[in-house]
């Protein structure tokens, strides 16, 4: 099976977003793959995805504060500020995190194989970044 759907994700505040269940519920086919692999794309300059615990919710207050400040705003050497303070940081926060991911599908349950922790983040790093489009491609059988 190959499979590609857009997934448009609302607008969220700057900061680390849990979006595994809107990605599972975007792809019921997910759960029809024995094996297989899902990949995600984010097309954004300014967004990024990673996986990482998805239980505590201070994970994703210290990611934010970890990339802040590695990544401050209105730092002198920044050239590229029409946009405002906040975009030039956010592109260099998205190109340390990256675009996408691969994840593994099925492992015999059907659905995402990931770990028990494991969540799928969206990485916010504009105060007002709008709503997101991921390009979801998932092949397996």
């Amino acid at each position: 099976m190959w499979l590609q759907r857009e997934i448009s994700l609302d607008p969220r505040p700057r900061g680390f977003h849990l979006i595994t269940r809107e990605v599972q519920a975007a792809l019921p086919e997910l759960d029809e793959v024995a094996a297989g692999l899902l990949h995600l794309f984010i097309a954004h300059t300014s967004a990024s995805l990673t996986l990482n615990e998805n239980a505590s919710p201070d994970v994703r207050a210290d990611f934010s504060a970890w990339f802040d400040r590695a990544v401050p705003e209105r730092a002198d050497y920044w050239t590229h500020t029409l946009e405002g303070a906040d975009d030039m940081p956010a592109h260099v926060k998205a190109s340390l995190l990256g675009p996408s991911l691969t994840l593994p599908v099925g492992s015999g349950r059907g659905g995402l194989a990931l770990g028990t922790w494991q969540g799928i983040y969206l990485c916010e790093h504009r105060d007002r970044g709008g709503s997101r489009r991921l390009i979801a491609t998932l092949h397996g059988e």
